[in-house]
Formats: C-alpha cells, sequence, structure tokens
C-alpha cells in the first residue's frame, strides 16, 4: 500500500485488523522493526525538527494516530481508512501474544508500567512480560539495555513521550538482542492501566477526544492548541 504523505511524514493507509496483523508478521520475520503512532501534535513538533522528521520518514509502520490526519489525508485528496490508536493496537497485540514472545514495557510514571502488565496478564494468562520505569537519559541505557536483553523480550513498548522514545529506540534497538518490534507508545499504559479513562467512543470517532483530554487534564492545554489550532493551519498552508 502507498504511503500517504502529510506534511512530510509518510502515514500507512492501515485499518486496525492489518495494523495488528502487520505487528504480528513483524515479530516473527527475524528482522528488527521501528513502529511510530504519528498524531496532530507529532507532524507539528516534525516540521520544526528536521531530525525528529528524518525519524519519521524512516520508521517502517506510522500508524495514523489521531483524527485529524484522516481529515489532513482528505483534504489534499487521499485516504486514511480509519484511525488506528496506539492504545487499542498494542492492547490487541498484547491480548494474542503466546508465553513464546515475552514483552518488555519501557517508561510510564509511577509504576504505570507495572499495573499496565499486570491488567493484560489478567485477561492474557499466557502473556509473559517485564516493565520497567527507567529514563530516557544515556546514562541509564546500558542498565536499561541488559535489563531487556536478560528478559528475551520480542516486542517492546517505549513509554517516554514523543519525541525521546523514538529517539531512544532509535540509538539503541540494534543493540537489543531478541527484540524484534520496538514501538513508542506515549501515554498508553496510563489507559492500560486504568490509571486515566478514555474517551467515549462516539467522543474518539468524531474527533472530538481532545475535549475529553482537556477535561481529564487541563495541564495539557498546550499540547492541545497544538494539535487543534497550529496543526490544521499548517496543513492549510500546505
Amino acid at each position: 500500500m502507498q504511503r500517504v504523505l502529510i506534511l512530510g511524514v509518510p502515514i500507512d493507509p492501515v485499518t486496525q485488523d492489518e495494523a495488528v496483523q502487520r505487528l504480528s508478521q513483524m515479530l516473527t520475520d527475524g528482522s528488527k522493526h521501528h513502529v511510530m503512532t504519528p498524531n496532530n501534535e507529532m507532524l507539528v513538533k516534525a516540521s520544526k525538527d528536521r531530525t525528529f522528521k528524518s525519524l519519521l520518514q524512516s520508521s517502517e509502520l506510522n500508524l495514523p494516530d489521531s483524527m485529524g490526519l484522516l481529515w489532513a489525508a482528505k483534504r489534499t485528496g487521499h485516504l486514511l481508512p480509519e484511525r488506528v490508536t496506539g492504545v487499542d493496537t498494542v492492547e490487541r497485540v498484547l491480548l494474542s501474544l503466546s508465553s513464546g514472545c515475552p514483552v518488555f514495557l519501557l517508561g510510564g510514571r509511577k509504576g504505570v508500567g507495572r499495573r499496565a502488565l499486570e491488567k493484560m496478564q489478567k485477561e492474557n494468562s499466557n502473556l509473559v512480560g517485564e516493565a520497567f520505569e527507567g529514563s530516557p537519559s544515556e546514562e541509564d541505557a546500558p542498565n536499561i539495555i541488559k535489563k531487556i536483553n536478560d528478559s528475551g523480550a520480542r516486542l517492546l513498548l517505549v513509554a517516554y513521550g514523543s519525541p525521546a522514545q523514538d529517539f531512544w529506540i532509535n540509538q539503541h534497538l540494534l543493540n537489543l538482542t531478541s527484540v524484534r518490534v520496538a514501538m513508542g507508545i506515549g501515554g498508553t499504559f496510563d489507559f492500560l492501566s486504568g490509571s486515566i479513562k478514555r474517551a467515549p467512543k462516539w467522543m474518539q470517532s468524531s474527533g472530538l477526544e481532545w475535549v475529553w483530554r482537556l477535561l481529564m487534564q487541563p495541564s495539557r492545554i498546550g499540547r492541545i492548541y497544538t494539535a487543534v489550532i497550529r496543526f490544521p493551519l499548517l496543513v492549510f498552508r500546505g
């Protein structure tokens, strides 16, 4: 499938089912893969940061993680079939994993990664994994790399926020001996653990999830302004 360019960033026109299938294939093909979940805010960041934009252009799978990307694609005469969120994708993959495919959850504050893993293990008794908060600091990298390698993880989920999480993956993936898929997933652990409640489905599908996020986390107002105001302006300017 031909990727859709939005502000110079390639987005994969996949459905949720296709995204899960692609990830499942990546976990077993013997290669290493970096998966990203672009949204409005990330594309605004990339418009000012050439290094981050280059990273988005080089990742093997970019999931359309916001309704704004679907709108932007349509405006330029292209089609993204549906929004494919990192949260839903990660949840479905974790629920499908067998004991032969360990996972490592890296990042998340105050034990949220551990709680997310434990919740997923209650729903999938075959899920094997470890969680560690760590930090994106280079001083912590050797210890983190050792923990991941010792775990034998094939799937690595990194929640250091964008763009730190994906820079970390890009820099260290080749040193992670067993990892086949590394994915930057932002606040996914918060949702999977139940620490933050997701917006109702109708708000997610109508592009109004930002209203819910603002009500739940008023401190996000700057980020929401970037996603809701600055991103459309950049698209209009083309």
